[in-house]
Formats: C-alpha cells, sequence, structure tokens
C-alpha cells in the first residue's frame, strides 16, 4: 500500500493511503498527471482543519462503503443520509460551507452530496425571512422589489394543497 503525502493551505503535510487519497478526483488526477512523488501534492484551496475532515470522511466510507444503487432516483432525496454522514455534519455553519467548498475543490461527490443535502434540510419549508435569519443574509431588496419577485414567482410558491 502506497502513502501519499498532501499539503493544506496552511502547510500542514498528511500522509494517507494513496487509495483513500484517490476518493478525490481531483487528487486522483494530479497523481496521475505527476506521478508517483516524495513532494507533498499541495491544496491550496484547503485548510488542514478541514482537509483533516475531509480525510476522516474518506477513511470512513473506504473502511466502510456505502452500496451503490443502480437508479439515480434517490439522488434528489434529502431524508436519505447516513447516520455516520448526519453526525459528520454536525458542525457549525463556516464549517459546513468550508466542507462543501473543499468537497467540491476535491471533487469528492458523495461528500458534497451529503453536505448539500444538509444545508438543503436547514432551508426546506422556511420563509425568505427564516432563510435569511439562518444564514445572516441581508435583505438589499425594497418592500416594492420583493414584492415583483413575488408576484413573477407566484407559481412556485407551495400552497399547501397537496
Amino acid at each position: 500500500m502506497s502513502l501519499v503525502k498532501l499539503e493544506s493551505s496552511d502547510e500542514k503535510v498528511f500522509e494517507i493511503e494513496k487509495e483513500i487519497a484517490c476518493m478525490s478526483v481531483t487528487i486522483k488526477n494530479m497523481i496521475d498527471d505527476i506521478g508517483e512523488s516524495d513532494s507533498p501534492i499541495p491544496l491550496p484551496n484547503v485548510t488542514s482543519t478541514i482537509l483533516e475532515k475531509v480525510l476522516d470522511y474518506c477513511r470512513h466510507h473506504h473502511q466502510h462503503p456505502s452500496p451503490q444503487g443502480d437508479d439515480k432516483k434517490d439522488e434528489k432525496r434529502l431524508d436519505d443520509i447516513p447516520p455516520y454522514d448526519r453526525d459528520f455534519c454536525k458542525v457549525d455553519q463556516p464549517t459546513l460551507f468550508e466542507l462543501i467548498l473543499a468537497a467540491n475543490y476535491l471533487d469528492i461527490k458523495p461528500l458534497l452530496d451529503v453536505t448539500c443535502k444538509t444545508v438543503a434540510n436547514m432551508i426546506r419549508g422556511k420563509t425568505p425571512e427564516e432563510i435569511r435569519k439562518i444564514f445572516n443574509i441581508k435583505n438589499d431588496f425594497t418592500p416594492e422589489e420583493e414584492e415583483q419577485i413575488r408576484k413573477e414567482n407566484e407559481w412556485c410558491e407551495d400552497k399547501g394543497g397537496n
């Protein structure tokens, strides 16, 4: 089993099994391009704190692979987050958003999916005002602009008539 070194943006070096590191398509492509090397692979967009969490996630899923379903119909479900992943995503908002950015940059689709599902679950059923409060978003629309947007998007409002 060969090891690769990964260097975070704050210059902390992590040594990890190549097979686990290659769960990241980005890292796999870098290894394919440069070949085996003792030099660490620089990851300038990921801090050591976040990289450590990402590597924990990859280790866990390498040791406990999720059964792969053939159909894509469950891909858009938001209520199918496994217990480990649900606990993994129970972090403060800045960390969750850093994990999303890292998963996107490193191209780790399962991690990107679960972190985005977590955010989607945070906003499901909330009004725009509640969402602004949750994510500390300033409303920069005038009341007139907001009313115009509501009128234009009436069709997508949930009227509760299921």
